[in-house]
């Protein structure tokens, strides 16, 4: 059975208890994530649980779980996950400030029905947060347990003065786990669908095919950007390179093949 996109577990967390661990979390333990190529900003975390054989512990890894200090210094963080029946197998706070973009991309570590799923708990997180799952914006609130497909494309945008703050806990996909996230989608807030960065962008080539046929005809990666960076700017679109390169990223043969319908 396929996984849903998303899902809104019906569990209870401690969210006070996390609050109080979180405010003492150490500003000098915070790092920057290690997939730099995906963001601009400040995306930063905090391991508390990772594996052994990771790169670094916010990183992935096929090793036994290694709980780190954050979480052995502190019972708090367990203490506030008491209701929670999970084998976590890595659990990371992840920091995304004021103005910080996360650009679209794909957990592939998590594909298939016996990856490990990916739990988000947030803790802060302030109005101007939107969080993109193939175009929709899942409306997550502070306490809740959200159960996210992140094999599938998706994108975080801060737009707030202050910074957003999720724990992140990947775990076993045990029978508890995925009762539960069947259970909720019964009363999961339906996300909400909005343009994505590019569909402006189609709107207008769609009306106009010279336009388009240009635009294909150009061979090279590079010039084949900055030719649609200043078409988009020309029709006062918000168009990233980060967000055309995700475009590209996920084939050049299906963006192409958009202007055609």
């Amino acid at each position: 059975m396929s996984r849903p996109a998303c899902s809104r577990l019906p569990v209870t967390v401690d969210l006070p208890l996390l609050l109080q661990a979180l405010a003492a979390i150490d500003e000098q333990a915070w790092r920057g994530h290690f997939n730099s190529d995906y963001f601009t900003g400040d995306w930063s975390g905090v391991a508390l649980i990772s594996s052994a054989d990771a790169l670094t512990e916010l990183s992935p890894g096929q090793a036994a779980p290694v709980p780190r200090a954050p979480w052995l210094r502190d019972e708090r963080w367990q203490r506030g996950l008491h209701a929670l029946s999970l084998e976590i197998v890595s659990a990371r706070l992840l920091r995304l400030g004021p103005g910080g973009r996360i650009h679209e991309h794909r957990d592939y570590d998590l594909d298939g029905p016996q990856a490990d799923l990916r739990l988000h708990i947030p803790l802060l997180s302030p109005p101007a947060v939107d969080f993109w799952l193939e175009d929709r914006r899942v409306p997550m609130t502070v306490g809740e347990c959200w159960f996210l497909d992140l094999a599938r494309a998706h994108r975080v945008d801060n737009r707030d003065a202050s910074a957003r703050i999720h724990l992140v806990l990947d775990c076993r996909p045990t029978a508890w786990v995925l009762a539960k996230i069947a259970e909720g989608l019964r009363d999961t807030s339906a996300a909400q669908t909005a343009d994505s960065p590019l569909q402006p962008l189609q709107r207008v080539l769609g009306g106009d095919a010279q336009l388009a046929a240009t635009l294909q005809a150009i061979g090279d990666p590079e010039t084949f950007i900055e030719r649609t960076l200043q078409l988009a700017a020309a029709q006062g679109l918000a168009l990233t390179r980060e967000e055309l390169r995700a475009a590209m990223r996920n084939g050049r043969r299906q963006w192409n093949e958009q202007w055609h319908g």
